[in-house]
């Protein structure tokens, strides 16, 4: 099995590793608690984020036949372990818990629902394997009360409303054409220059973690508010021209 690279998390891997903190805690105890409150406050915002994530990670899915496998995770029914999936796998894997929990951050307007009851769609265009994943997820859950429906679309589909659109690919100029065909609210890629493209939120991959950056702007046009709790764990914000 290709090893892979652990997913590494700031702060708690130096507490994890015992780094002594208690000479400066003497010197400055007053300036110390402040600091680690506040770094505290930022994983208490983080960790939501984390935990949509971790499931989907875990939480292998039910085969369809024999040789099945959900997104590179299998059981190895002979060593009583799971195969863990390969890098790529394991970031769509990542992505897809991010899409999910993105709906929880975002305030869409009244109109954008035929109803009380009406429930949030999440459209994916060119990763089926996300749409999958996101299937699997949300099922039996919901955000504001909403059910959660998940659409894999081509690209004739993009005029079907859609309260979040994923548009897969490295392609600036192709994830902008498709962005420009849909009427969806709050959009995500993963190009470089995905904001520029016309996106929401753009994932992004720094250091080997799965980051994302988000346009305050391209929000504003399509009339959706995201939370400050989601802002404030993004790799960047940008506001205004570049």
């Amino acid at each position: 099995m290709e090893a892979m690279t652990p997913i590494q998390f700031d702060g708690l891997q130096r507490l994890a590793a015992g780094r002594s903190t208690s000479g400066r805690a003497a010197r400055c105890p007053g300036r110390y608690v402040g600091q680690v409150a506040s770094r505290y406050a930022r994983w208490a915002l983080v960790l939501p984020l984390l935990a949509a994530a971790w499931p989907a990670l875990v939480r292998p899915a039910a085969a369809s036949g024999p040789a099945a496998t959900d997104a590179g995770v299998a059981a190895d029914k002979t060593a009583g372990a799971a195969v863990l999936p390969d890098g790529a796998a394991l970031e769509r894997r990542v992505k897809a818990a991010f899409l999910y929990k993105f709906l929880g951050y975002a305030e869409f307007p009244p109109a954008a629902f035929d109803g009380p009851g009406a429930p949030l769609v999440i459209g994916v265009v060119g990763a089926d394997d996300i749409a999958a994943e996101l299937t699997r997820i949300v099922a039996g859950r919901s955000v504001a009360g909403r059910p959660i429906v998940v659409r894999a679309l081509r690209e004739q589909d993009l005029a079907q409303p859609a309260h979040l659109l994923f548009v897969a690919g490295p392609e600036e100029a192709r994830s902008a054409r498709l962005l420009r065909a849909s009427p969806a609210l709050l959009t995500v890629t993963e190009c470089d220059g995905g904001l520029a493209a016309g996106g929401v939120i753009n994932f992004t991959i720094v250091d080997e973690r799965v980051r994302f950056d988000v346009s305050l702007d391209a929000a504003e046009k399509k009339n959706v508010k995201l939370s400050s709790r989601l802002l404030v764990v993004a790799n960047r914000v940008q506001k205004g021209a570049t």
